[in-house]
């Protein structure tokens, strides 16, 4: 079912990004508008027309999150411990993270002290999709790093679902609703679609207006987060998800393939490509896709998604895998390769990918869910100038200067001279009011 192909054979359109359907620009941004000057009144029109559920207002009580949280710790307490383990990890890793953005002033020169400030922002906004598939591990990886990163408040928006008591209340999604609960998310809206990422970004009647929106979502949802990009930070714009293995004869072929599966279930738009030197892996891996088909409750689309997008690529050497992979930049990379010096080259020779999956037991699915590591990653080429989302986005790095005298009052070396080469500068752009500036303090 899998393609299989000599790399010289692969089409120049593999390595440009993937643009999907018509555009849904004016649609969203009449969405947008519409928020913006009517709130929650737009709202609650919207989701009568979309939703599964038209509450009378959208925050959904604490005492909801915490019943949804307790139903799922004394009825599935095993995925219940599985979200907080994933949390924890989540967590300590964002908490190393965050440990990177230093503080600092340093004396450049005799009295001009320069220096670092890395400040979170007040209030971050995470919006977690509720389709076929709600994604109860996207609510831990958008909250943790705003969470250790410090912000004063964060806020989630998730689609809205029938209360089962009254259908005027808000509700969502309980697993959604109980990771939130986990994650001690400060607030909670039931509130989709394009219209969410609005109320974020504008403010509503009773949704806070935020500094940053983070989190995945549909074609609106992207193309919402696209408008509003300057007037509220966003993470990136995520296309469909993508998974490239490279691997040699030491691999498992029903470990590859389930890996590749995995990435193909997401979506019949989805991609997943093997390259390799190994004309017998790729055979084999490519049986054993079949096979696991076969068992698949995700097969109709994992099917798909293969056909459409999937491949395995035959290239004369790894070096060789390593640049299409770097030209490729795919979301999530593996080296699927026994621990050996030339798996450690490839490592150095891989620079353009949202995650790295470094050998056989590293598989991609412990980054969508318990390693740490943030799910949430750069699509479609995107992985060439930016990484997935991480504190950083949740911090803003601003900078201080600072002047200091002798002891008698005189003025100090270094601060003389950089007020004499603002005073030139100024003067050389033609901006006498730069060069005034300088020249009243000299």
């Amino acid at each position: 079912m899998i393609r299989i192909l000599n790399s010289k054979d692969v089409a120049e359109d593999f390595f440009k990004p993937r643009t999907l359907g018509s555009s849904v620009h004016e649609k969203v941004q009449t969405i947008l508008d519409d928020v913006k000057h009517h709130g929650e009144k737009a709202i609650f029109e919207l989701s009568r027309q979309f939703d599964r559920a038209c509450p009378k207002s959208l925050e959904i009580a604490k005492e909801d999150l915490e019943a949804a949280a307790n139903e799922l710790k004394a009825n599935s307490p095993e995925i219940y411990d599985a979200l907080c383990y994933s949390r924890d990890l989540a967590l300590a890793f964002s908490a190393e993270q965050r440990k990177c953005f230093t503080n600092f002033e340093v004396e450049l020169r005799p009295g001009l002290f320069t220096g670092q400030k890395t400040i979170p922002v007040e209030r971050a906004g995470i919006y977690v999709p509720a389709g076929r598939f709600p994604l109860l591990s996207s609510v831990i990886m958008g909250v943790t790093p705003a969470k250790a990163a410090g912000c004063d408040e964060v806020i989630l928006c998730t689609p809205p679902m029938p209360h089962p008591e009254n259908k005027d209340k808000p509700y969502a999604d309980k697993g959604i609703m109980a990771a939130a609960y986990i994650c001690g998310v400060d607030k909670v809206f039931a509130v989709g679609g394009a219209q969410a990422i609005g109320a974020m970004c504008y403010g509503t009647e009773s949704i806070p207006q935020v500094q940053v929106i983070a989190g995945p979502g549909n074609k609106f949802v992207a193309e919402a987060k696209r408008i509003v990009y300057g007037e509220v930070g966003i993470d990136f714009i995520a296309g469909p998800t993508e998974v490239l293995v490279i691997a040699d004869d030491s691999a498992n072929p029903a470990w590859v393939a389930a890996d590749l599966l995995a990435q193909a279930e997401h979506d019949a738009d989805a991609q997943s490509i093997l390259v390799t030197c190994s004309k017998s892996l790729a055979e084999a891996v490519s049986k054993e896709i079949d096979v696991q088909l076969e068992k698949l409750d995700t097969a109709t689309t994992a099917i798909q998604s293969i056909q459409n997008n999937g491949m395995i690529i035959l290239c004369e050497s790894y070096e060789e895998a390593c640049k299409i992979a770097n030209e490729k930049a795919p979301e999530h990379l593996e080296l699927a390769f026994e621990d050996t010096a030339q798996r450690a080259k490839l490592v150095d020779l891989c620079r353009n990918f949202g995650s790295l999956f470094i050998g056989h037991r590293s598989a991609e699915v412990l980054g969508d869910y318990a390693a740490g590591l943030n799910h949430t990653l750069p699509t479609v080429g995107t992985a060439k100038f930016t990484g997935g989302l991480s504190v950083r986005h949740f911090l803003k790095t601003v900078t201080t200067l600072r002047t200091e005298e002798n002891s008698d009052g005189s003025v100090k070396e270094g601060v003389k001279a950089s007020t004499k080469a603002a005073n030139i500068i100024g003067h050389a752009e033609g901006l006498s009011g730069h060069a005034n500036a300088a020249f009243v303090r000299m």
